[in-house]
């Protein structure tokens, strides 16, 4: 076992053997090593003030990943290289991303401007700069706030300095070689019985001390938990990070079905599930920024059970399972079941998320699904509503409608789902007895987001707009984004 968290930081190996269990790993950068480019903006992984980048080997690849140093501990940085806006320029000269800046006068206080600096530096080293769009610029800074420059410039600084392909100095280290990690098999635990910041290597490690520590915090991304220390101020004494764990970080992808370890990152579960169904490659494209998307986890967005969040309506209605493993007891159950109230999932003491199953869409079934926040990007859902109908000809022969956003859970709508059985799609005045009976699935309150009219509202017209575009419309004329082909209709 080893007892000190490892990464590297301007060129040199760090090892931390008395780091908190909550260290922020921006507390570290400003208050341990004085490197205070980074800012801190709103402490909650929203601003973007706050990024830094990661510098790992995945596969065979260094990645630069973007992440919000203001959420993500410390210990999360175990085998990386931290790379903050202090290290970029090369010899005295500027990179080329704040070089572009400067020239197109994308700065005024300047207090986001490193964060904006360190997002387009990821941009930089990714493969999209190869085919680099407004638009992508826009996905890759949408987790950056500025309140002064406003963004025309700090877009035309992007295209300008993300296509010119001039290897920096650290494309040049990558083309060398250079080691950005230190990788190994051991299991990690800083601190004592007491109060510790673990990693377990293994599943077998995971189950051995979680269900030693059954009070312990299982941490995947921090991305909720972090909120924990940073905003609610909460002391987590026993802190298992599932980050090094490589059985939970895998994906399998079969004929008819994908998993996914608990693990695994939005950002590299979104191909997979795009190519399920385009409306979830829409839904995960506007999942927070790439910064949360970057470390928050498949697994996580399920364990915490939040009603609100994204991604387990839309794993609902396709028909997910839940695999969940406590010492070597493995069991499954269908996802919607998971969640039993508001804060409360059927999760026993020292049992864990492993996995989550998602079936692929077979013949003569048909997916939609729509996210309602009130910003487009970077803003959890309002109402959330995802749809899965299976025809025969032009009649529904089974359905699955999930909600979130109207319940205290998310939560099937089965009453509805009874309704849609044995509609004709081809008869829109059968639909709408279906439709009304969202009203006895669901009671929604109202709080700041929306009120409970509103809800009922939003719900009964994305399952009247999801049969719309089954049924052939263009989704032109439903949509004013994610756009999909005529093609993917029924009839």
């Amino acid at each position: 076992m080893r007892h000190a968290i490892q990464f590297f930081r301007g060129g040199r190996p760090v090892h931390l053997e008395r780091a908190a269990p909550t260290l922020t790993l921006l507390d570290y950068l400003r208050l341990v090593e004085g490197v205070t480019g980074t800012k801190e903006g709103c402490a909650e992984g929203d601003c973007g003030a706050c990024t830094v980048v990661l510098r790992r080997v995945i596969g065979k690849e260094r990645v630069y990943q973007p992440v919000n140093a203001c959420i993500m501990l410390a210990g999360q940085a175990d085998g990386c290289e931290i790379i903050t806006v202090e290290d970029l320029a090369d010899r005295g000269e500027l990179h080329p991303v704040q070089r572009a800046l400067v020239e197109h006068h994308g700065s005024q206080c300047g207090f986001c401007t490193p964060g904006f600096v360190m997002a387009l530096f990821a941009l930089f080293h990714s493969p999209q700069a190869k085919w680099l769009d407004r638009n992508i610029v826009n996905d890759a800074i949408a987790g950056n706030l500025c309140r002064c420059t406003g963004y025309r410039p700090i877009i035309d600084a992007a295209l300008s300095a993300c296509t010119d392909f001039d290897p920096d100095a650290y494309a040049r280290q990558d083309a060398l070689g250079v080691p950005t990690q230190s990788e190994d098999q051991e299991d990690l635990l800083v601190g004592t019985a007491q109060r510790f910041f673990a990693a377990p290597a293994s599943v077998s490690s995971l189950a051995a001390l979680y269900g030693e520590h059954p009070d312990a915090v299982l941490l995947a991304g921090a991305t909720d938990v972090g909120l924990w220390i940073t905003k609610q101020l909460r002391e987590l004494p026993k802190i298992i990070w599932l980050g090094r764990v490589h059985d939970l970080g895998e994906v399998e992808n079969a004929d008819g079905w994908v998993r996914f370890g608990a693990t695994v990152s939005h950002e590299v579960a979104r191909p997979y599930l795009a190519a399920i169904d385009r409306d979830l490659g829409e839904l995960m494209r506007r999942f927070a920024s790439v910064q949360i998307r970057t470390i928050a986890t498949i697994g996580g967005n399920i364990a915490n059970g939040s009603p609100i969040a994204d991604t387990p309506p839309a794993l609902i209605a396709l028909g997910s399972t839940l695999t969940l493993q406590a010492g070597t007891a493995i069991r499954v159950l269908p996802l919607e079941d998971f969640f039993i109230a508001y804060g409360k999932q059927d999760r026993r003491p020292g049992e864990f998320v492993r996995a989550v199953t998602v079936p692929k869409l077979g013949p003569g079934e048909h997916f939609r699904c729509y996210k309602i926040s009130k910003r487009f990007d970077q803003d959890v859902s309002t109402v959330m509503g995802a749809f899965k109908l299976t025809f025969t000809g032009s009649q529904v022969e089974a359905a699955r409608v999930a909600y979130g956003g109207m319940a205290a859970t998310p939560k099937r709508a089965r009453r509805t789902e009874a309704a849609l059985r044995g509609i004709a799609l081809t008869d829109p005045s059968t639909w709408e007895d279906a439709i009304a009976e969202l009203d006895a699935d669901f009671s929604p309150i109202s709080d700041l987001r929306a009120s409970a009219g509103y809800r009922r509202q939003v719900a009964q017209g994305l399952l009247r707009k999801a049969l719309i575009e089954i049924a052939g419309t263009p989704s032109d004329r439903t949509r004013l984004v994610g756009m999909r082909e005529r093609a993917d209709a029924a009839c």
